[in-house]
């Protein structure tokens, strides 16, 4: 984001449904155009989601909204959430594998970082910004407000 001159802002929450619905009545209120939501999971999405629906606002010609997880909820024909999946099966793997290794060692050998490339599940809550945007914008990181 910083790479293109945005400047995230993180909204403090939980991985609620709740907390995706606070999240949704505060962006509402905020000032500004908001034109995209990142949340922290699909559960959170949902929430944020139902709400701007529930205000009248057009997903996603109005704003798009994206959680985390790829869960069955975000499959669902009624929420057809874009998503990010994870490897869930190869995580569960590596992590398997370390413990292992760390039980089978003499318990010497150095932590590990691991990571797995997500996987970007286009469904029918994204799309373009609205063409009336300003040229520049602030973005937080589950939203992207126009100003």
């Amino acid at each position: 984001m910083r790479r293109h001159g945005l400047t995230p802002d993180v909204v403090p929450g939980d991985h609620t449904e709740e907390s995706g619905v606070q999240a949704a009545r505060a962006l509402l209120d905020a000032p500004g155009e908001v034109t995209a939501v990142l949340a922290g999971n699909d559960r959170c999405a949902v929430g944020v989601l139902d709400t701007l629906r529930r205000a009248g606002v057009a997903v996603p010609t109005e704003i798009s909204v994206m959680g985390y997880d790829d869960s069955r909820l975000a499959r669902l024909t009624h929420m057809d959430l874009t998503t990010v999946a994870q490897d869930t099966r190869e995580m569960a793997r590596l992590a398997v594998e370390a413990v292992v290794a760390r039980l089978e060692g003499d318990g010497a050998a150095p932590p590990r970082d691991l990571s797995l490339a997500p996987r970007l599940v286009e469904r029918g809550t994204t799309g373009r910004a609205p063409a009336a945007a300003p040229a520049t914008e602030s973005v937080r990181t589950d939203r992207t407000v126009r100003r």
